[in-house]
Order: structure tokens, then C-alpha cells, then sequence
């Protein structure tokens, strides 16, 4: 597998993804974050966009769920411009878990995950006992059966980003945008909630991530996208994508690409000042 090209994007490929930006642009007032942006989500596969803070990573989630509208360029869902289909409709395709999410005071985790089943409701189609399975079904994938008359304030960072998961799996899609999902999380909290993300992978989800923490986002994405100043500066697999090179060019940063010893994925050691062995670092590098 090679690192995917813009030009490879723009010449057809994108047309087998579920999700797929085409000279995208996207801004804030007169302020540009993306520029003639190109990225590809294959299908059934966990895709992690990496990049320095301000290189617009949440812009660009924000953007492929139609929260933000592009100033030029298409999104396209399912083979069709996004800006076409009606925000029921989109709801229905692809769900959307922001950062920091708040739960009104007192809510509890059944009534929130229930509120993922709105997309589905109507004047002619109220709530019914299919909606009620569907609701007992995400909370028992995101092992939150057990909380779901507890008040979500109530809950621990970890068990309530499983509670979100679960409200965007109540939605009916297969297809999960999750906007820094680890975000105020420790590191055993992290994990479990990457380990959920990848079962639910592993139950045919196709999943989008934004990750700060890059050896996590290696460790747990099949596809990797890596922004810099709101371009796309690689797409691929992390064995093809993650190089010493590449992590200084888009990030800055001095660092040391290793096999990972417990995985089959790059482990990335930074290089600064302290403690570091530096005769030794620069033989080797």
C-alpha cells in the first residue's frame, strides 16, 4: 500500500468511499482554514486525521459532517453532494460525536442516547418498540447497558464517551465521525474507549477520528490523514505514512520511527533535550 495522492483522489478513486472531500475550501469570516482540500474515507475502515493544533482537523470533520459549509469544492456521501441531501437524510448516513459534548443537567443515559432515534421521528412515525430495541441495542455495544438509568453528569470521562458513542449509534448509521473522542480522558480511559471504537470497527463501522496522541492514532487506524496549514499533506496506512521526515515536515518535531513491540504499526519516540542520549541518537539517525 502507498500513500495515497491528491492526484490518484481527483482522478476517481473516492468513488468506492463512503465519504469523500473534492477541492474542498472552508473558512471563518474572511479567514481560510482549508484550502482546495482532498481526502478519501474508504469503507469499513478506521481513518484518524493528524496534524498540528490550527491546521483545521475539526474544520475539516465539522465540513464532511455539513456542519460547515464550503465555500468551494463538494463533499460527497454515498456518491452524492452532500448539499443536496436533506439534514434528516444525512443524520440517517453518518453520525457525529463533537468535542466536549454536554448533556442537559439530569439527563439520563437511556433519555440521551434515545435523542439518536430523532432523525427517525416524525408527525407520522412517533417512537415505537423498534426504536426501543435499537436504543437497548447501542447501549449494550458500548457495555453501558448497566448505567442507563444513572444521570450522565453522574458518570465517569470514560463511561460517558461510550454513553455519546452510544447516542450516535442509536442514529441507525454505520458510519461514525468522532471529533478528539479521548479528549480529557488518562491514558486506561483512552484505551478503553479506542478499543470500543475498533470493535465497532470490527462490527462493519466505518469510523473518522481526530487524535492528538499520534502513537494512539497509529496504533488504532488502518488509514491515516495527515493535515498541515489545512492541506492534506499524506494519506495512508501508518506503515507507508509515518517517517521521521514526514513527522518533522508536518509537525515540527525531531523523532525516531521504531517497530512498535507490541503491535504491527510505527512506534514514534520524540527527540528533545532532556534525558536523551544524544551521541547515540544521531549515529542512529
Amino acid at each position: 500500500m502507498v500513500v495515497q495522492s491528491i492526484s490518484a483522489v481527483r482522478s476517481g478513486i473516492d468513488d468506492a468511499s463512503r465519504l469523500a472531500a473534492r477541492g474542498v475550501t472552508v473558512g471563518y469570516g474572511a479567514r481560510t482554514v482549508i484550502d482546495e482540500l482532498d481526502v478519501v474515507i474508504p469503507p469499513g475502515v478506521i481513518t484518524t486525521v493528524i496534524g498540528p493544533n490550527g491546521c483545521g482537523k475539526s474544520t475539516l470533520l465539522r465540513t464532511l459532517s455539513r456542519l460547515l459549509k464550503p465555500t468551494s469544492g463538494t463533499v460527497v456521501l454515498d456518491g452524492e453532494d452532500i448539499v443536496t441531501l436533506r439534514t434528516r437524510d444525512v443524520a440517517k448516513k453518518l453520525g457525529l460525536l463533537p468535542q466536549a459534548p454536554v448533556a442537559p443537567d439530569g439527563l439520563t443515559v437511556s433519555d440521551l442516547v434515545a435523542r439518536g432515534r430523532h432523525p427517525h421521528q416524525s408527525w407520522l412515525r412517533q417512537w415505537s418498540s423498534d426504536d426501543a430495541a435499537v436504543v437497548e441495542r447501542a447501549l449494550a455495544m458500548t457495555g453501558v447497558s448497566d448505567l442507563a438509568d444513572r444521570p450522565v453528569d453522574s458518570l465517569s470521562g470514560g463511561q460517558r464517551q461510550r454513553v455519546w458513542i452510544s447516542m450516535t449509534l442509536a442514529q441507525g448509521t454505520d458510519l461514525l465521525l468522532l471529533d478528539e473522542p479521548t479528549t480529557y480522558l488518562d491514558l486506561a480511559h483512552a484505551i478503553d474507549v479506542l478499543d470500543l471504537v475498533d470493535d465497532l470497527h470490527e462490527s462493519g463501522c466505518t469510523v473518522v477520528m481526530v487524535l492528538h496522541d499520534l502513537n494512539l492514532a497509529t496504533r488504532y487506524s488502518d488509514n491515516l490523514v495527515v493535515m498541515r496549514e489545512g492541506t492534506v499533506l499524506a494519506q495512508g496506512h501508518p506503515r507507508d505514512v509515518i517517517t521521521a521526515d514526514l513527522l518533522h515536515e508536518a509537525f515540527g518535531l525531531r523523532a525516531k520511527v521504531i517497530d512498535d513491540p507490541v503491535g504491527d504499526r510505527p512506534l514514534i519516540v520524540p527527540i528533545g533535550r532532556a534525558h536523551v542520549e544524544l551521541d547515540r541518537v544521531v549515529t542512529q539517525l
